[in-house]
């Protein structure tokens, strides 16, 4: 049996609800669905604020604009971390200072942030991998004691939570992503929580091309026209019919996703106990949304040679992420630290597949193949 890495659930309204938007005669930005949506996460969440935008990415290059960086300010990110991350802040000029990651999971180390903090710092960004949360309390500490913004890069975190609190309501704004292989999905696609007033206003006009069209729309002036910078981030209600089935089965989704996370550690308990890979650490205070699962061998060499063994079973596997911080773009830009824990984590996990229809027969076959190639290893 052949198993990929990710397949996209579809609940069963995805299609109904398209076809309902495209009879209601309007199908670009702001339409019935969108209002669905952020209504959804408004009132489940207690968020301020939330604009669906075309992707995540959207979401941090608009959070980008909202705390006005300009060429020279410096922004705090981990190095293990997806591109547009620093990306959003890089388009607008940012000097990126990558922080390393904590030694036991992938998420920034807090205690290392303060002491990378200059007269030109602006902001931290906060990456909750896997949907683990970062330490933000101490990171919200250390912000508030400098006169930073904190944006939460919560990509992979939605409905997630720190010490009771939901993620993404932390910081003074956060970015969602409902990507193909997320917990709930619209494809392509995201969202920016705003949690600061100040934001609101402005937040409409740059997601509306620098128009205040979405004011006009509601009656509030008269005429639009274009009263600041934006660009065109707000998606077809198309793509908010979709997401808006899956965010009415999120219960149900996220209960089948921890049961598929449980199993895998379950099984692979006993192999981790006798040292032959690492599994995932949770952090203190922090909850799981099973956004992922992923193991950690003990070197480069040997997490490739299990990924082609997975590979020879049919079982897709991949890694995660080539460090920034010695990328091809960044690589010259990057002040020579060495990020030896974020460099760890690059060489060494593995996330395993994982997606809702992930039957227990399939994960049997996933462990079973990681079994053999261990049970190789030691004859």
């Amino acid at each position: 049996m052949k198993i990929p890495f990710n397949k996209p659930y579809l609940t069963g309204n995805e299609g109904a609800y398209v076809i309902d938007a495209v009879q209601s005669g309007k199908i670009s930005g702001d339409g019935v669905f969108t209002k669905k949506c952020h209504a959804f996460f408004e009132d489940k969440y207690g968020f301020k604020k939330v604009l669906l935008t075309t992707s995540c990415t959207d979401a941090l290059e608009m959070a980008a604009i909202l705390i006005d960086i300009q060429p020279g300010d410096e922004v705090i990110i981990p190095s293990f971390t997806f591109v547009s991350t620093a990306n959003a802040f890089v388009l607008r000029g940012a000097k990126i200072v990558f922080v390393d990651s904590c030694k036991d999971q992938p998420n920034m180390d807090a205690d290392k942030i303060e002491a990378l903090i200059t007269s030109k710092t602006k902001a931290i960004v906060p990456v909750h991998y896997a949907g683990f949360a970062c330490e933000m309390n101490k990171i919200m500490k250390i912000a508030n004691k400098y006169n930073l913004f904190v944006i939460e890069d919560a990509a992979q975190a939605v409905d997630n939570y720190f010490e009771g609190k939901v993620l993404g309501s932390f910081g003074h704004m956060s970015a969602f992503s409902f990507h193909e292989t997320k917990n709930v999905i619209s494809g392509e696609g995201g969202m920016l929580v705003i949690n600061d007033d100040q934001f609101i206003g402005r937040a409409e006009i740059i997601r509306e091309k620098g128009t205040n069209r979405s004011a006009f729309f509601r009656g509030e002036i008269d005429k639009y026209g274009w009263v600041d910078m934006g660009s065109s981030f707000l998606p077809s209600d198309i793509i908010a019919a979709f997401l808006y089935a899956q965010l009415e089965n999120l219960d149900i989704i996220q209960r089948k996703r921890k049961q598929i996370w449980k199993y895998y550690n379950d099984q692979l308990q006993t192999l981790a106990d006798d040292g032959f890979f690492a599994l995932p650490s949770l952090p203190a205070g922090s909850e799981n949304n099973a956004h992922m699962y992923y193991m950690v061998c003990n070197s480069l060499a040997e997490r490739t040679a299990l990924t082609n063994h997975l590979k020879g079973m049919d079982i897709h596997a991949v890694f995660h992420y080539l460090p920034l911080h010695s990328s091809p773009y960044y690589g010259e830009k990057h002040d020579g630290r060495i990020l030896s824990n974020c460099d760890f984590f690059s060489d060494r996990l593995l996330r395993l597949p994982f997606f809702f229809e992930l039957s227990t027969e399939m994960q049997k076959q996933v462990v079973n193949g990681i079994s053999s190639f261990y049970n190789a290893k030691l004859k």
